[in-house]
């Protein structure tokens, strides 16, 4: 083997050996729990999703989550999210100029903030609220932190059909770029948490020219559990190209005597 050969060698090594070990660099849980989880009825869904890096390291920035979920899950049919909310008013304004009737659930966010060789953490709440679009369900995740970084950003996120998976449905969430102190590397998302439901929500529909406050009924249970429990899975895709995949499984509930 000629030296240049052998260079060009050693060199692919060196590449896919990197590949791998990106690939490798952080790794994602996803949980998944149903309240209450009773057959047939409304219930609030969680989705819990935590991403971490070997000891030491922060993990890439998250830049878009794909979460996959049984299609016999009523979202569309859950009555959440009647109205919407405009993007210019969300920026301007916060979920407090946004209908009541739009917003479709909360959550919470925890973010590292790189600082040299270290990072500091910052919790940031979420609002979601129905997006307007025509022909499906997009939805806005608002994140309101305040300390150490004061900013607001808005994650765009999709719900439709999953192509890549029969009797499956899926939520797309697009991550923005969000920048942490200056000169130093983006902000990287390392837990978050979204309920979709009812839980402390009301609305309001018009009866006999009055509005009379009312509780949404939430994410409808088919009434029979598939075999196994309910399956779900979230597919992370990070700032430095690299992918991890999560699964998570709600058992069926125990039948009453």
């Amino acid at each position: 083997m000629s030296r240049v050969s052998y260079l060009l060698v050693l060199t692919l090594l060196a590449s896919l050996c990197l590949g791998s070990v990106a690939a490798a660099s952080q790794t994602a849980r996803l949980g998944v729990t149903f309240t209450p989880n009773r057959l047939g009825q409304g219930a609030n869904v969680e989705f819990n999703t935590r991403i971490t890096a070997p000891k030491g390291e922060v993990p890439s920035p998250l830049s878009k989550l794909v979460m996959h979920y049984p299609s016999s899950l009523g979202f569309e049919v859950s009555g959440l999210g009647t109205a919407t909310c405009s993007e210019a008013i969300l920026e301007s304004r916060g979920p407090r100029g946004c209908p009541a009737d739009s917003l479709m659930g909360r959550g919470s966010v925890v973010v590292a903030i790189p600082i040299g060789p270290e990072a500091i953490y910052e919790d940031a709440t979420v609002a979601i609220l129905r997006a307007p679009q025509e022909g499906g369900v997009a939805m806005f995740f608002y994140l309101d932190g305040t300390e150490p970084v004061d900013a607001n950003v808005i994650l765009t996120g999709l719900l439709s059909e999953d192509t890549a998976a029969s009797a499956s449905e899926k939520i797309l969430v697009s991550v923005p770029t969000v920048e942490g102190l200056p000169d130093g590397p983006d902000v990287a998302v390392v837990q978050l948490r979204a309920t979709f439901g009812p839980l402390g929500l009301t609305y309001y529909e018009r009866v006999r020219g009055e509005f009379v406050p009312y509780r949404p009924r939430g994410i409808l249970l088919p009434k029979r559990c598939p075999r196994g429990g309910f399956r779900f899975s979230a597919d992370f895709t990070f700032q430095d190209g690299s992918r991890s995949t999560a699964l998570a499984r709600v058992p069926c509930p125990m039948r009453s005597k």
